[in-house]
């Protein structure tokens, strides 16, 4: 795929400090942040970036705004499901959103995020923050794998809003 070439994808930075309930991650995005606030808030935009390429991503309930519901379950081609939802609490275009997530396969282990977009000129730094009930609810998602997924969802972001730059 020849614009694959093109697109350079980026790199997420972690902060996960031992002991602490929370973790950070900030990666810079080579698109406008009004692009990239979209492909979070908008259902057709986001199922197609989301989580790993091996899920098809099926949007139960999406509502961007303050106090809007969220439901997004990822399906495999084994026939595989998980659950995801959350709440979003605050939501202001295109700085900031704030929202619950929690994952249906462990209920009750909610964790709070807030994604803020920095405007960089024509990029943008996407910073997410997530606070957990706990160093256990953190540290498990951590072993879950969350990384690879979390780095397969900006490279997979990268190259939406580079068609959504080029119009298609």
């Amino acid at each position: 795929m020849k614009a694959k070439e093109t697109i350079t994808m980026p790199k997420t930075e972690y902060v996960i400090e031992p002991g602490k309930q929370e973790l950070i991650s900030t990666v810079v995005l080579d698109a406008p942040r009004e692009l990239v606030f979209r492909a979070y808030t908008d259902p057709k935009l986001f199922a197609q970036w989301w989580g790993p390429r091996r899920y098809e991503n099926k949007i139960e309930k999406f509502d961007s705004r303050p106090g809007g519901e969220w439901h997004v379950i990822q399906k495999g081609a084994d026939g595989s499901e998980f659950g995801f939802r959350g709440v979003n609490h605050d939501v202001v275009a295109p700085e900031r959103i704030c929202a619950t997530f929690e994952y249906l396969g462990v209920p009750g282990h909610v964790a709070l995020q807030t994604a803020t977009f920095e405007a960089l000129g024509n990029k943008t730094k996407l910073t997410a923050h997530l606070v957990f009930q706990s160093v256990m609810d953190r540290d498990g998602m951590v072993a879950s794998g969350m990384r690879d997924g979390a780095d397969e969802s900006m490279e997979r972001l990268a190259e939406l809003l580079e068609r959504m730059k080029a119009g298609k």
